[in-house]
């Protein structure tokens, strides 16, 4: 009888036929036996389908209409079999321990829904730069810390992600609002369902480009498109709270990278700035005190008088 993986890849591209091969090379260069490859094309309009239909023999490829990517990795879960299930982006790769990690990690952790690792940032051509990400590391039953910072913590990315199907039966699909950013519904979900096992190497490559979420500029388009992101998706954990009869509930003004956000757009006198900082000191989203100074001092020190929405409207007039 032929044994049912243990591990299931779920790759989601779209339009990044330049880079999903070595996604897909990553996965099958892995130490770890038992392990199915899902990749789904999200009705992607350039060189993609000659690509994954070169590898066809050793991944199941599955192309549909252009949906988003929480389409995109729900339709991937649902072709999948595997006991853990494990996410990669298109654009990003993994080095050849992920795997057998990942799943030492589930095993030594039987209450654990999502274990996840660093990434290491690097250019489009795949050199690294910076340090890896996320900075500080988060493990245990993080439901509590959630509660207290409107869902945000420094979660790993999508490529960093791997959880337990029994999880993802509870949880349910990710809802199909996520078009982009599905990882929000991972991470802000299924600390509720589970412990979180961070662990600490950087077992895969996040590569930074123009179609990625975070940039290194913000404008007012930018920040308001995170704003509504982050609204967005504190109203859906809320959803998902009451549906399961749990007690928690996130409160938006918690959020503190969305304060900071909504003063960049208004404005913020001297008092305001100073009132920011004093929150930021106590922002529960970040554990490591040094940072979390650092980075409230730096948040309200970068503030201006003058918001980038006024300055938009003195600029037009």
């Amino acid at each position: 009888m032929e044994q049912q993986p243990a591990l299931s890849v779920l790759v989601n591209n779209y339009n990044y036929a330049r880079f999903v091969g070595r996604a897909i090379d990553s996965v099958l260069s892995q130490d770890a036996p038992n392990v199915e490859i899902i990749v789904v094309d999200d009705g992607s309009t350039d060189q993609s389908p000659s690509v994954l239909e070169a590898y066809n023999s050793r991944v199941k490829v599955i192309f549909q209409e252009n949906a988003g990517q929480a389409a995109a990795i729900n339709t991937a879960v649902g072709s999948s079999v595997g006991e853990i299930l494990c996410f990669l982006d298109a654009d990003d790769w993994w080095a050849p321990s992920k795997l057998s990690a990942t799943a030492a990690a589930f095993r030594a952790n039987p209450q654990a829904s999502l274990v996840y690792h660093r990434l290491q940032p690097t250019l489009v051509d795949g050199r690294p730069t910076s340090k890896p990400i996320p900075r500080s590391l988060c493990s245990g039953a993080l439901s509590p810390l959630l509660t207290r910072s409107a869902g945000w913590w420094p979660f790993p990315m999508t490529s960093a992600i791997a959880v337990r199907r029994s999880a993802w039966n509870a949880a349910g699909s990710i809802p199909e609002q996520f078009r982009i950013s599905a990882d929000a519904w991972l991470v802000g979900i299924y600390p509720f369902l589970g412990d979180v096992i961070a662990m600490p190497d950087p077992l895969g490559f996040y590569r930074i480009h123009n179609n990625n979420w975070y940039r290194a500029t913000e404008d007012a388009t930018t920040l308001r498109r995170r704003m509504k992101h982050w609204q967005q998706t504190v109203e859906a954990t809320n959803l998902f709270l009451s549906a399961h009869k749990l007690p928690a509930r996130l409160h938006l003004t918690d959020h503190y990278p969305y304060r900071i956000a909504s003063a960049k757009l208004q404005g913020a006198d001297a008092r305001t700035r100073f009132k920011l900082a004093l929150e930021g000191l106590f922002f529960a989203g970040e554990p490591n005190l040094l940072r979390r100074t650092r980075d409230s001092l730096r948040s309200a020190r970068g503030l201006s008088r003058l918001g980038l929405d006024v300055g938009l409207s003195e600029a037009t007039k």
